[in-house]
């Protein structure tokens, strides 16, 4: 969305590169700039390790990983330019994580994986670009309520809606909150990890 409220959606398979890479061209082309970009697209696919079926494995790499890397490989070039140029001086590129990028737990081991993949590409990105003005910030949601635990097997989802079917998870509009918050913060203040997680969620 532009200063002028106009919006643009763009639908890609973010796990094919000259798609996302296309989509990146547009928006540019729509609007003439491009400032903050967030990596949201992915997918929670648990169970345990022995006897997994792998094709969920590769499905969580290509999207969660994979994806996130084409997104913010196309959107760098625009982002670095749009930091050197005025109003802002600064751009913003928000990759979303998980919890499971800080913590590892039985049950999620390919998840985690992908999600700890995520922290270390931001962070070493972060240390590449930061001195030019783009932020990249990495948000880590704990459980909110979202269609992501519905992709699971059924015998999965139970083990999923008995661990946190009793707390009051967060809601997708208090992540889009978070992230307004970090890509707002003035041209001096980097908001480089956020956690959030329900009041109730201990893990």
């Amino acid at each position: 969305m532009d200063s002028g409220g106009r919006a643009l959606v763009i639908e890609s398979d973010v796990t094919a590169e000259d798609e996302v890479r296309a989509s990146v061209e547009r928006a540019v082309a729509e609007f003439g700039r491009l400032d903050t970009v967030v990596a949201n697209a992915g997918v929670m696919l648990l169970g345990p390790i022995v006897d997994a079926p792998t094709d969920e494995w590769q499905r969580m790499v290509h999207l969660n990983v994979l994806g996130l890397m084409y997104t913010a490989h196309a959107a760098l070039p625009h982002l670095l330019a749009a930091a050197d140029d005025k109003p802002r001086g600064v751009a913003d590129l928000v990759l979303v994580s998980s919890v499971a990028g800080r913590v590892a737990r039985m049950g999620s081991g390919a998840y985690n994986a992908t999600k700890h993949a995520v922290g270390a590409f931001g962070e070493a990105l972060r240390q590449e670009v930061t001195e030019r003005h783009v932020r990249v910030s990495i948000v880590e949601p704990g459980a909110v309520d979202t269609e992501l635990a519905g992709h699971n097997r059924p015998q999965v989802l139970q083990g999923i809606r008995a661990r946190f079917g009793q707390i009051e998870r967060l809601a997708a509009v208090d992540i889009a909150d978070a992230i307004g918050y970090v890509v707002t913060r003035p041209r001096h203040i980097a908001i480089n990890e956020l956690l959030i997680r329900p009041t109730e969620q201990q893990g």
